[in-house]
């Protein structure tokens, strides 16, 4: 299947008073048409740096993309996204990709009824009246679990709680029926019985309207449900990416295999400690010439060190940037 966005060798760097942030070095991934992409990794990684340098949403300066390729594919023509000129991405952001953050609060201006917040985006691409667009609007409220959708048009951000706010950043993300729609932790802040309730809704709307959804998340057991494939970040790159019942019982990366055994289990008698793995995430501030998990890994040997392992194909659709093959306990050659 062909892939509706394809992304290569991504370089992004921050200029700070500290020095350059290494963010990422060099990302690689495809995304299919109506799949969904679970993102994990640790705090770091560069899971939401990926995705908003696709989108053109890193603050520039300090952040700068440095090099690197993110194909958009559809019927008509491809677009190059990482050297759009911000007049063109603006034709992007919502049309074609739609962005869920994790923190609703702050991605609702304050002063601005929500009806008004989602029917901007109807309006700025559909070109469509302000009474068509707030009749859409109350459609789409009613669609994301909002009562009362009409009267709640006129409603600010602050007299909704948490969970109604995060519906609210959903319907924005989906109202132009966007191709691909990017959901960057969109549970952290909420409770369990919320969390899965966002979860089954974003589902529900990536059924109904066809979407391709790339969901970053910290909770392997959220991936698990909801992914067709995951992708494993590590020090700014990807270190295994493989669909997601195969990468969850044949991982082939040290990092991968660390993750799933740290996530709790239900032991018989609940004395079991948690796994943990040893020692710190990589210095960001220094260039990456090796492999970045190096200090961290128990296979470690000297080729380590000497390159930064690409993604190597370790089974159908599967890859891993190691050079050791932890199955059969030897280098690869």
């Amino acid at each position: 299947m062909q892939p509706i966005l394809k992304v290569r060798d991504l370089i992004t760097r921050f200029y700070t008073v500290d020095g350059v942030i290494y963010a990422l070095n060099g990302v690689g991934f495809d995304l299919k048409e109506g799949e969904t992409l679970g993102v994990v990794g640790e705090s770091g990684s560069g899971k939401s740096v990926t995705m908003m340098s696709l989108v053109g949403l890193i603050p520039q300066p300090p952040g700068k993309i440095e090099a690197g390729t993110a194909e958009l594919y559809d019927a008509e023509q491809t677009v190059e996204l990482l050297h759009l000129p911000e007049k063109e991405m603006e034709k992007v952001r919502g049309r074609q990709i739609g962005f869920i953050f994790q923190d609703p609060i702050s991605s609702l201006n304050p002063l601005m009824a929500i009806g008004d917040q989602i029917a901007e985006a109807m309006i700025t691409h559909f070109n469509v009246s302000r009474e068509q667009a707030r009749q859409r609007t109350v459609d789409l409220l009613r669609l994301v679990g909002i009562a009362d959708a009409d009267a709640r048009y006129d409603s600010y951000p602050h007299e909704f709680s948490g969970g109604m706010r995060q519906r609210v950043v959903i319907a924005i993300a989906v109202a132009c029926q966007p191709r691909i729609v990017i959901a960057d932790e969109p549970t952290t802040a909420l409770d369990v019985t919320v969390q899965a309730q966002i979860v089954e809704l974003i589902k529900r709307l990536q059924a109904e309207f066809g979407m391709a959804v790339v969901w970053i998340s910290h909770d392997l057991g959220v991936v698990a449900g909801l992914a067709d494939r995951v992708m494993v970040m590590y020090g700014g790159i990807a270190v295994e990416v493989g669909p997601v019942d195969e990468l969850y019982e044949n991982p082939h990366h040290p990092y991968t295999i660390g993750l799933l055994g740290a996530i709790p289990t239900l032991d018989e008698d609940g004395r079991k400690e948690l796994a943990s793995i040893e020692g710190s995430p990589p210095d960001l501030l220094r260039p990456l010439d090796q492999c970045p998990f190096a200090s961290r890994c128990p296979y470690v040997f000297d080729r380590c060190l000497e390159m930064i392992p690409p993604l190597l194909e370790v089974g159908p659709d599967h890859f891993a940037a190691c050079f050791y093959d932890v199955k059969n306990k030897k280098q690869r050659s």
